[in-house]
């Protein structure tokens, strides 16, 4: 695969680099972990594959499977993303809409995949962390000089661990940055206290950082990839997609949680390295995050 582009922008009052994951035919980067992961499971004579998403790993594990001659059932909550389901629908994948959350949808599609004795995919496989990794691999590859940091928004906290371990092999001194919404923060505490804890709410309109329950798995490779995590609010997020919209870029509001921690990083020297991380938002959301993003909470 072509390496996406890592692009030069004046945004938050600064130069930055801004890695776009999100030029793919995708729309995000999730594709990077799920072929690699389905074609382990291919080679073991799998052909059939249950995950739950909260839309773009979905798409990406619908599309790796399409590639080749899997099928993918994809477990979702009930308020998804209509943009991401239909696209995961468009790849032919079986979708099912359970549970009020992420974490309920997956908590459904780790029992029908025990009952009906079909593999569970959890976005948590060694390849999916080696696909990511390519990402740190492809910034320094591009650069003359390492960056000051990367800045990764945080989900289930993959992606930061793999661009935290592909940097980590090459570029030990660039801070590892992982960025979550106040209004999901349990990837930042536990983070903070070296091991999963419990949190109750998941209200972040950033689907894509809408996790409620940490995996201690993902806990323990932050902690030895992760440099610091930071917090940003809805209104910041909202008002970041706002931003990279007048700069002519699509963003949904994950991608734009890493734009809004910019201005905590004043400690840093140039360059900044964001990660784009897609571009699937609903019409509506983002109408609004570019219109009203004072409507968002703070």
């Amino acid at each position: 695969m072509t390496p996406t582009p890592l692009e030069e922008i004046e945004l938050a009052g600064r130069a930055l680099l801004l890695k776009r994951e999100d030029t793919h035919e995708l729309g995000s980067f999730k594709w990077r972990g799920a072929l690699p992961t389905l074609e382990e499971f291919k080679r073991k004579g799998v052909d059939t594959v249950i995950t739950a998403s909260t839309g773009n790993h979905g798409a990406a594990t619908a599309w790796s499977a399409k590639r080749l001659g899997m099928h993918a059932v994809v477990f979702a909550h009930e308020g998804a993303s209509r943009t991401k389901i239909a696209k995961i629908e468009e790849l032919g994948a079986d979708v099912r809409l359970v549970g009020s959350d992420f974490d309920e949808a997956k908590d459904a599609a780790e029992r029908f995949a025990a009952d009906q004795g079909v593999l569970f995919v959890d976005g948590m496989e060694r390849q999916q962390y080696e696909g990511y990794s390519a990402i740190g691999d492809e910034i320094l590859d591009e650069l003359d000089d390492a960056p000051a940091a990367v800045v990764v928004p945080v989900g289930n906290g993959a992606l930061l661990g793999g661009v935290g371990m592909g940097i980590c092999r090459r570029a030990p001194e660039v801070e590892r940055i992982g960025v979550v919404s106040k209004a999901a923060p349990v990837m930042a505490l536990s983070w903070e206290a070296g091991e999963a804890v419990s949190f109750d709410e998941s209200s972040t309109f950033a689907d894509g950082l809408a996790v409620r329950v940490a995996i201690p798995e993902a806990v323990e490779v932050l902690g030895e990839f992760a440099s610091r995590m930071l917090q940003v609010s809805e209104r910041q997020i909202a008002r970041a997609v706002g931003a990279y919209a007048e700069a002519g870029i699509r963003a949904e509001g994950a991608a734009g949680a890493a734009l809004a921690a910019v201005p905590q990083l004043d400690d840093l020297g140039d360059p900044l390295v964001l990660i784009v991380t897609g571009r699937n938002i609903d019409e509506e959301l983002f109408t609004r995050a570019r219109r009203e993003p004072d409507s968002f909470p703070d």
